[in-house]
């Protein structure tokens, strides 16, 4: 009778944090069932790698400096290679999950969860299952609702971005980003106070109560979309 040996599914890693990336490069070693093609501490890098060598499945961090994780997943998913992404964050953000998973990761795992839970999630995601810890998955799950509420009430009612001054505006397109406040200040060289006042003025504008909900409306209402296209004509 004939043994079948089952194919070790092909791994990139993409973080740039190197402590975390060879922490997990050596659990899935230890394992034996996964072939670890490449690793990369840059996205941009890692985005090559992947056109290169076309694995089964990346695990993509979402936090790196130059490009993060959410730009190139939608890169990773314009090349059609039918490669699975799994996202690595430190933050259980529904946003962040949602959009996440709207651009095509097949999964989105905690770096503080156990090392058993990230391998169950690769087993899952090589099957062609989509994966989210229980923990998340009614999270996901409610923002996921409430996005479609929001786009079928947008149809009736007036797109209130109009009311937003152009300052109001830059702050909200890195607020889209996933840029914390900080972050804002810094790259419009303004005071972070600064920043909470037109975030404030943000909420009250379209009417919402929290960053989540204002990205959310952005999003579902073209807004980056309109503005890229806006400033390429600049």
């Amino acid at each position: 009778m004939r043994r079948e040996f089952k194919k070790k599914a092909r791994i990139i890693l993409i973080d740039d944090n190197y402590d975390h990336l060879s922490g997990i490069r050596e659990l899935l070693n230890m394992e034996g069932t996964y072939d670890i093609v490449t690793t990369s501490t840059s996205a941009s890098v890692g985005i090559n790698l992947v056109k290169k060598y076309q694995p089964d499945i990346v695990l993509m961090d979402m936090n790196m400096p130059e490009k993060d994780g959410l730009q190139a997943i939608q890169e990773i998913e314009q090349l059609n290679l039918g490669v699975r992404i799994i996202a690595l964050s430190g933050y259980d953000d529904a946003d962040l999950i949602f959009r996440a998973m709207k651009l095509g990761a097949k999964g989105y795992v905690l770096k503080t969860m156990a090392s058993a839970q990230l391998i169950y999630a690769i087993e899952e995601v090589a099957a062609g299952k989509i994966y989210l810890p229980s923990a998340l998955s009614s999270r996901f799950f409610e923002y996921f609702q409430s996005s479609f509420k929001a786009e079928s009430s947008n149809d009736n009612e007036e797109n209130l971005l109009s009311y937003l001054t152009q300052r109001e505006e830059e702050v909200l397109d890195l607020l889209t980003q996933g840029v914390t406040y900080r972050g804002v200040a810094s790259k419009l060289f303004i005071s972070e106070t600064t920043v909470k006042t037109h975030v404030n003025n943000i909420f009250q504008k379209l009417q919402v109560n929290d960053r989540t909900q204002a990205v959310l409306y952005a999003i579902n209402n073209g807004f980056t979309n309109k503005r890229r296209a806006r400033m390429a004509t600049v």
